[in-house]
């Protein structure tokens, strides 16, 4: 252990992960990026995710290695009796900061909660669902059942619009961790392991119901419309540069909307409408009530003007605005490189490329530095090392097939 892992809070715990995807990969790498030793156990080859897209040009999942950052790898024949009691013995015999399961494995009942905690009665296991009945589910399906896709897309469509972002599988990850360190805490006060589970769908219900979608179709009867870029509730759209730029902007409060219209110039105009209308821009009923009027306004500053003097104008306001980037020109932004959570690595199959440490920011010191993701099983001899197997007894494990090679 090193002195920048101990200064980490979560220097000395241990988790044995079981996963694919993004939700559970998502929690460990958390706690990983937080000091936790992850050992992230794959079947032989690799789980569905070791290959998604996207690739390298070497064929290397940048998918799997974004997810997977810091952790540990050993690969393990999960059929087999004798890697079922390997990876059992994983999580029983790693002493008193260990015993943490992450997984949302289905199907493998000697990985169930249950079963583990014969060998380990102060076990914490945290399973990710589908549903909370344990049927089936990702992302893409909750967001359709919950109805953000109803909601989602330009006004006037007839159709659903799913959108590229796994929200429900990032906000399950987190879940998870957050239900494994409320466990690790419990546990250090009473000495009592936990039984929990997250589902997918339920994380996507929750989030449906506190932002009051939920109780506005029950209580009010509203069947919510799309509103294609514009902000329910509020002054908030893009707009067009003559330039063929693109700029958010979003006035949410009384500051906001006088910044952007001495911005723009366009005060005294805004100014004699609202007179004409009886209305009260300044509150945000009115501005969304009215919002087409007003963009249609706003359109015109932003046609006859260039990115760059765009730019200029709403520097230094209290707006909330931002350029629209693709991602390509987002990895060749300077102010993206110069972000202290942003690191260069150098992972196998991939090469040198920018990539993310964990959002926090921890204390005023330096980041920590960004750990690349594993080889498939390529901390294979170290993991069974610390229960107790030699070089030999690895090599026996290697060569019945119950464990993955380490790669070359």
């Amino acid at each position: 252990m090193t002195p920048d892992d101990v200064a980490l809070p979560l220097a000395g715990m241990r988790v044995l992960e079981v996963s694919s995807f993004v939700a559970a990969p998502l929690g460990g790498m958390t706690l990983a990026q937080l000091g936790a030793e992850v050992i992230r156990v794959d079947p032989l080859g690799g789980a569905p995710d070791h290959g998604r897209w996207p690739l390298a040009p070497s064929g290397t999942s940048l998918y799997w290695a974004g997810l997977n950052k810091g952790k540990k790898s050993i690969s393990v024949d999960l059929r087999s009796a004798e890697g079922q009691e390997l990876v059992t013995r994983l999580v029983t015999d790693s002493g008193p900061e260990g015993g943490i399961v992450l997984t949302n494995a289905v199907g493998r009942r000697w990985l169930e909660y249950a079963e583990l905690r014969k060998h380990r009665p102060d076990l914490i296991h945290v399973q990710i669902e589908g549903h909370h009945d344990g049927t089936p589910a990702v992302d893409y399906t909750v967001n359709a059942a919950v109805g953000f896709p109803m909601v989602t897309g330009p006004e006037g469509h007839a159709d659903p619009v799913n959108h590229v972002l796994p929200a429900w599988d990032i906000a399950c990850g987190l879940y998870a961790t957050l239900g494994i360190l409320s466990a690790d805490r419990r546990r250090r006060l009473t000495g009592e392991g936990q039984r929990m589970s997250v589902a997918l769908y339920d994380v996507a219900l929750a989030m449906a119901g506190n932002l009051g979608f939920l109780a506005e179709a029950q209580v009010n009867r509203v069947v919510r419309k799309r509103l294609g870029n514009y902000l329910y509730g509020g002054f908030a759209r893009d707009f067009a540069t003559r330039d063929g730029g693109r700029v958010m902007v979003c006035a949410l409060t009384k500051r906001h909307w006088s910044d952007l219209l001495e911005a723009t110039g366009q005060r005294e105009v805004v100014g004699a409408l609202e007179q004409s209308l009886g209305a009260d821009f300044s509150t945000e009923d009115d501005r969304f009530e009215y919002r087409e009027v007003l963009a249609g306004l706003l359109s015109r500053w932003f046609a006859k003007h260039d990115l760059p003097q765009v730019q200029a104008a709403l520097a230094g306001t209290s707006l909330l605005w931002s350029t629209y980037n693709t991602f390509a020109e987002l990895v060749a932004d300077d102010l993206i490189a110069s972000n202290p959570m942003i690191q260069v690595i150098d992972q196998p199959g991939v090469g040198r490329h920018m990539a993310p440490g964990i959002p926090l920011a921890l204390g005023a010191g330096p980041r920590a530095p960004v750990a690349r993701a594993p080889v498939l099983g390529e901390h294979t001899e170290e993991v069974l090392a610390a229960l107790g197997i030699d070089d030999q007894g690895v090599s026996a494990l290697i060569g019945r097939g119950v464990v993955g090679p380490p790669p070359k």
